[in-house]
């Protein structure tokens, strides 16, 4: 699938910055941007490297400002927003044509009768990035100067040059390019260059100037420090004549790969070996053609403390790593929709790992080795993770190697773990929180505020507690192990899940026994009451009727549902915010009170399949997906919209468990078990 734009789009910046494209490297760096070459988050930039994979994430190649010379006219085909929020220059008025080819971003630059084309990606497994130059047409040779603007900070700050005292800039010439090194005892950058031909290149060195005060438009509605300064750290000049080439090379590597034909079929292979992994059916639509492309980008390689390989999923780009939560939400829909099983496996196995007093990690800092805990779901959706994957593959190797754990984890529950997380022997449901806790998905908290705290025991943690007890009752029949105290278990979680009905309302409390009594909140958490896969003879018939289900279905339905999914908060509750923005306290105070979730769109549609029995219906739900692959991430979709029409997306421009979901419902519903 290829997304093009003509100038209709490109030439305008309300409609070509708004649009931003990204390239990974599968160790968790990347590079980002927007389509008219303009900065518009700290997080753009070419080279983003993970220094310490899959974190430690470093801007160190921000952008190439390049002017092309030809017929005795100069065309700055770069762009860039000052702090006055003056556009100069206006670069983006050159662009005739932009488009995604799988995942690399090519843009076809107009100077007269010249075009000159501009591609971009990264090696697999190393810091490296390539951006190619080649002049399709023109009746004379350019003369084309490329401004390298560096930095050297990590990627969630903004460098202000006036404190950064310590900068100490030091470039050393290198074959074929230059070593750039911003302050002392840190990571240098390599910038090398390659023609096709016989083309020279010139490298000089204008003495190093900061140029100061980037306006950066998402930081600024977002509330944060919004200017931003770069260093000039040198031009490369060279002359290209029509048909002939010039890659630049920004590398972590002293000694990157210099031969970019190799290097761009390399990368362009690996995109058609990703859609052959995956026997698609007859009719696949190009929009899931690209999704499983897309997938491919958040899964990145973490190496365990004794030096073994493992996987983990990038949460979303560009701020997030890799957390437990939405690595073990988004792993089906990543690797098994996707057929690579294989990663799955190691997956699975890397956060065994990683296992403490029976919780599975929520997150891992960008610099350290210690991680946090806080979370009570992320340990329940492993358990649907190991049975997707098992499902697919029947490996029964793999369950025997992780049950000693996956024991242990239930013993834990019923003992009690950290954040007064237990099982309540009165209903058999499961209890979580204590105050200054965020530990479901809806986690916001700026400070010491916990804006939906959900203390006690929410709807779908308790959906999913009794799945991981049906899941350990067939595993342990698989390997023949004793299975009666978790069936006793189940059962009595079975029973005391009724207490979620509310008859006043006609559908579920979101959660029970919280310090002020149960919430009946509308929120969508209870849709995973029906779209968890139904297991052994006690499937979700137990926790809802029929007649339960349907009504539930029918509420989100006309209470929640977006094109782009579900709304947190229904907008007849009074604390309903339909617009994410503002400062972190004003976007966190909306982030589960309102604000769609991607996501969630996959569960609704096939909990709908699950009531309704229509295949096609509930793959309509998932549809205006594809023409979200054409803005905010171009070629995968976002983390968040606005609750309000026209349903903006906000957020993280490229998530995991969003590409994920709708990946797994699609397949899921196409498939002969969802039929």
């Amino acid at each position: 699938m290829v997304l093009a734009f003509g100038r209709e789009i490109c030439n305008y910046l309300n409609s070509s910055e708004c649009r931003e494209w990204l390239i990974t490297n599968g160790i968790g760096g990347y590079g980002a941007g927007t389509v008219s070459g303009m900065l518009t988050r700290r997080y753009h930039g070419l080279m983003i490297a993970a220094l310490n994979p899959p974190l430690n994430r470093t801007l160190l190649l921000t952008k190439l400002d390049e002017t092309v010379s030809y017929d005795e006219q100069f065309f700055p085909i770069y762009t860039n927003r000052w702090a006055d929020g003056k556009v100069d220059p206006e670069g983006f008025k050159h662009i005739q044509h932009f488009r995604l080819e799988g995942t690399i971003p090519v843009w076809d630059f107009a100077c007269g009768d010249a075009l000159l084309e501009k591609r971009i990606w990264m090696r697999t497994g190393e810091n490296t990035t390539y951006v190619k130059y080649t002049l399709l047409r023109a009746t004379r040779a350019i003369s084309l100067s490329i401004k390298a603007m560096v930095n050297h900070r990590d990627h969630h700050y903004n460098t202000n040059a006036n404190n950064a005292n310590n900068c100490q800039i030091d470039i050393k010439s290198r074959s074929q390019g230059v070593e750039i090194r911003l302050f002392p005892d840190t990571n240098p950058l390599y910038l090398f260059t390659q023609g096709s031909g016989e083309e020279e290149v010139m490298i000089s060195t204008p003495g190093n100037p900061w140029y100061y005060g980037y306006d950066l438009a998402i930081e600024r509605y977002r509330g944060m420090d919004w200017t931003e300064d770069h260093l000039h750290a040198c031009t490369l000049h060279t002359t290209l004549t029509p048909g002939s080439a010039l890659t630049v090379i920004a590398s972590t590597k002293a000694d990157p790969n210099l031969d970019i034909m190799t290097e761009l079929e390399a990368k362009r292979q690996k995109d058609r070996v990703l859609l052959e992994y995956k026997s698609p059916p007859a009719q696949r639509p190009d929009w899931i053609s690209q999704l499983i492309l897309a997938a491919d980008q958040f899964i990145v390689d973490r190496t365990l403390k004794d030096g073994t390989p493992g996987k983990t999923i990038i949460a979303g780009y560009p701020w997030f790593g890799d957390w437990g939560r939405d690595t073990m939400i988004s792993l089906p829909g990543l690797t098994l929709s996707t057929g690579r099983a294989d990663i799955a496996r190691t997956i699975l196995q890397t956060f065994s790992h990683y296992v403490d007093r029976g919780m599975l990690p929520n997150r891992f800092p960008e610099v350290g080795d210690t991680p946090d805990y806080n979370t009570v779901d992320a340990t329940l959706w492993y358990w649907d993770s190991i049975r997707a994957y098992f499902d697919h593959t029947l490996d029964i190797n793999l369950l025997a190697e992780l049950f000693p754990v996956l024991d242990s984890i239930i013993h834990w529950h019923h003992q009690g773990t950290r954040y007064n997380i237990k099982v309540d022997p009165e209903d058999g449901l499961l209890y979580a929180g204590e105050p200054g806790s965020q530990l479901t998905w809806m986690d916001a908290k700026v400070g010491d505020w916990v804006v939906t705290p959900r203390v006690g025991k929410p709807i779908e943690v308790n959906a999913l507690w009794y799945h991981a007890l049906q899941i350990m009752i067939r595993i342990a029949k698989i390997l023949d192990k004793p299975s009666q105290d978790y069936e006793t278990w189940a059962k009595k979680t079975a029973e005391g899940f009724s207490r979620f009905w509310n008859p006043q309302t006609g559908y579920c409390y979101d959660v029970l026994d919280t310090p002020e009594g149960d919430d009946p909140s509308l929120r969508p958490n209870q849709i995973f009451a029906i779209s968890l896969p139904q297991l052994g003879k006690m499937g979700y018939s137990c926790l809802l009727t029929p007649s339960q289900q349907r009504q539930v279905v029918d509420i989100c339905s006309q209470k929640l549902l977006t094109s782009y999914g579900l709304r947190s908060l229904s907008p007849e509750d009074a604390k309903y915010q339909g617009v994410y923005g503002g400062d972190q306290l004003q976007r966190d105070g909306a982030y589960h009170q309102g604000t769609v979730w991607g996501w969630l769109q996959g569960p609704f549609a096939l909990a709908h399949f699950h009531v309704y029995g229509d295949r096609s219906q509930a793959q309509s739900f998932l549809e205006p997906m594809a023409d979200h692959l054409n803005n905010h991430g171009l070629g995968t979709l976002s983390e968040i919209f606005d609750g309000d029409p026209p349903i903006s997306a906000r957020g993280c421009f490229a998530q995991a468990w969003t590409v994920a979901e709708v990946l797994r419902a699609w397949f899921e519903l196409e498939s002969d078990q969802g039929a």
